[in-house]
């Protein structure tokens, strides 16, 4: 029998088979050198909680994997379910193509020593690992675990180009990361016109055509320790068997109340839902329906697909183009077809670029993505923190009323409307809007003025769309460390914002139904206003979110505030990126205009804290939502390791984004003490 040479592909956040720039290069080239290929899926222990995959009788060996901050999942069940079903279209795809997918469960290194030995016993060779590179601190960390792994098998390693994004890394004329310009604006016009630049979207492989797979026999094992299952549905079960708890304390699923984001993961979903986005003209109504709140059509939905890497920008972007230049007859129907760009199928691009920059944000400013400070490095603001080692000089309330605060704005039990609902559809359903997301992170950051990393984690552990960098970019953004050319200057009124976009508190009560009877809109969105002599008989006495609202917003229905007084005063930090800008002694709150929110997530130390931690998707939520901004969610993880991620017993991750901390301060119940008025912004 003839020596057999090897590629493993280590599969990531590139779930699909097609426009996958190594699987068209083992398919249309025959210089490669491998004569059998085998693609390999790990989850790993520090970014999904894997003790569900773990034999009865055995502990697991890995720490939980929970955030360095709040101490919340890495990998809620909403997301999990959905990398569930989108690793195994991979396989089903895989197969249809004569390929199969591996999966294992540990460390890069743990995993590829078993099955590199047990292949080499079987007297065959391993001549490559190849892999697509990710931006972020612990994605690189696992990179250079992988490459130094393969350097002691004495393997070739490659690290191949990420092409799911919009704008080609090839194309972007950028000589290093620090010539990112640090206003979006800038970076955009440097781009356009943007339905010129994507580069052509790669076909998908041939039956036969790629590398002969391994035999299922002849495919070292699973560490004894875990069992992996054979259907989906034991699969799954697994997965979510020991992070189902966290959604077992929550108010009831409202009746009536319906999934924004009711779809599945995997390749397949996310090309029907493209195909649907054009027909039904989704996408062309895009821009004018991209701030709604309620149903599954407002925004395209695509964020979870593209964060996962089930469906790549310029796929999106290809299909646009086959719509608009009437090439596809399929789409003859849909209304605009073959007229061109119109105002959706821009706005949409827009959105895509938005995506490019977080990430680009993310390769530029480094571990700093999860430092408290941000980008600016800027340390003026005392953020308010649940855990008393942190408690800042000058701040009232103690470490304890802080976590109950936080407990509560994260339960969705604030009194004030448009952030109560938010919260609530976030834990039913693992996505929210991207103009909800914008008013959750403002509200957490500059209202509460609590450490903005709490909700960066909590948006990581719940959104189904997490996506490390438009999550922490985008909380970083909303919270003024970031790169917002505003920032503290930015500020969102939610009473304010729930007119604007709850015009008739359809959405607040739909996921509150503590408030469904109420007649005035000022009261649904803030229940203390409404007139004592009515509590009785709307059930708001004995209810906390009205007897004792986190916080109250004295707001006019006519737009004008009821006192002239100037709230938010708060100086500005240095400049974005670090830059000295000269402080500035007050701002005036503004409307949202800037990027979508990001994902909540605290971390204990600022520069220890976070730094190595990494993780949440900002209002990953929907990685196309509002154009110039939002919260493109994506994915999760967060916690360091040492060695193979072992701690002894099952404590959590140490480090996470972050120096290797042990934090397990954990938000009390709520209770809240009542926080005075304040004027609209």
């Amino acid at each position: 029998m003839s020596m057999r040479n090897i590629l493993v592909y280590i599969v990531r956040h590139d779930l699909r088979v097609s426009d996958n720039p190594i699987l068209h290069h083992l398919a249309s080239t025959s210089s490669h050198g491998f004569t059998h290929v085998l693609p390999l899926y790990v989850l790993l222990p520090h970014q999904l909680e894997v003790s569900g995959f773990v034999k009865e009788g055995i502990k697991c060996p890995f720490p939980e994997a929970k955030s360095e901050v709040g101490h919340y999942w890495r990998c809620g069940p909403h997301r999990a379910r959905f990398i569930a079903q989108s690793v195994w279209n991979l396989k089903d795809n895989l197969e249809k193509i004569g390929s199969d997918l591996t999966i294992r469960i540990g460390t890069y290194d743990g995993v590829l020593k078993t099955l590199v030995e047990g292949l080499r016993e079987n007297e065959h060779k391993v001549g490559g690992v190849w892999t697509i590179g990710e931006e972020g601190s612990e994605e690189k960390r696992d990179e250079k675990l992988i490459s130094e792994t393969c350097s002691s098998l004495d393997i070739d390693f490659r690290i191949w180009d990420d092409e799911k994004y919009f704008i080609d890394d090839r194309d972007l004329d950028l000589g290093k990361p620090q010539d990112l310009p640090d206003v979006f604006t800038t970076y955009r016009k440097m781009m356009e016109p943007l339905r010129e630049k994507p580069r052509a979207v790669l076909p998908t492989p041939s039956k036969g055509k790629l590398p002969d797979p391994i035999e299922k026999a002849e495919i070292p094992s699973q560490e004894p320790i875990f069992e992996i299952p054979s259907s989906y549905e034991n699969f799954e079960a697994a997965l979510l068997r020991p992070i189902n708890g966290v959604l077992s304390d929550i108010s009831p699923y409202p009746e009536g109340a319906t999934s924004a984001h009711p779809f599945h993961g995997g390749e397949d979903s996310a090309r029907d839902r493209m195909e649907y986005l054009i027909k039904s003209g989704s996408a062309y109504s895009y821009k004018n329906s991209r701030n709604g709140l309620l149903g599954s059509d407002f925004s395209t939905k695509l964020s979870a697909y593209l964060a996962q890497g089930c469906i790549t920008a310029r796929q999106v972007h290809g299909s646009l183009m086959e719509y608009e230049d009437g090439k596809d007859e399929s789409l003859a129907e849909s209304q605009g077809y073959g007229d061109g760009e119109n105002e959706g199928t821009k706005a949409i691009r827009f959105e895509l670029l938005w995506r490019d920059y977080m990430r680009l944000c993310n390769r530029k400013f480094k571990e700093k993505l999860f430092l408290r400070s941000g980008f600016r490095d800027d340390h003026n603001n005392k953020w308010k923190s649940t855990k008393e080692e942190e408690v800042a000089d000058g701040q009232q309330q103690s470490a304890d009323e802080i976590s109950k605060i936080v407990h509560r704005v994260f339960n969705g039990t604030t009194g004030m409307g448009l952030i109560d609902a938010s919260q609530r559809e976030l834990l039913h359903t693992g996505y929210t809007s991207n103009r909800a997301r914008q008013n959750v992170a403002s509200f957490l950051a500059k209202h509460l003025n609590i450490d903005w990393r709490y909700g960066a984690e909590w948006y990581e552990m719940l959104l189904v769309d997490y996506d490390v960098s438009s999550n922490w970019a985008n909380w970083q953004y909303v919270a003024g460390v970031g790169n917002d050319p505003r920032g503290e200057a930015r500020i969102f009124n939610p009473v304010k914002q729930a007119f604007d976009y709850d015009k008739d508190g359809q959405y607040v009560r739909c996921w509150v139904p503590e408030v469904q009877k109420l007649e005035k809109l000022e009261n649904v969105f803030q229940a203390w206003t409404t007139p004592k002599e009515d509590w009785d008989r709307f059930g708001l006495t004995g209810l906390e979110m009205a007897e004792n609202p986190v916080k109250k917003i004295n707001f006019s229905v006519e737009g004008k505030p009821k006192s002239s007084k100037r709230t938010f005063v708060r100086r500005r930090g240095p400049g974005r990126g670090g830059n000295n800008r000269t402080p500035q002694s007050s701002t005036t709150p503004q409307a949202p205009t800037g990027p979508n929110v990001p994902n909540g997530s605290s971390s204990p130390n600022e520069n220890e804290g976070t730094a190595n931690r990494q993780r949440n998707n900002f209002p990953q939520h929907n990685s196309m939502e509002n154009p110039r901004r939002g919260f493109h969610s994506g994915r999760g993880y967060g916690g360091g390791f040492r060695g193979r991620g072992y701690r002894g017993a099952r404590g959590g991750y140490r480090g996470g984004r972050g120096p290797t901390t042990n934090y397990h301060t954990q938000p009390p119940p709520a209770v809240q003490q009542l926080a005075p008025a304040e004027p609209a912004q």
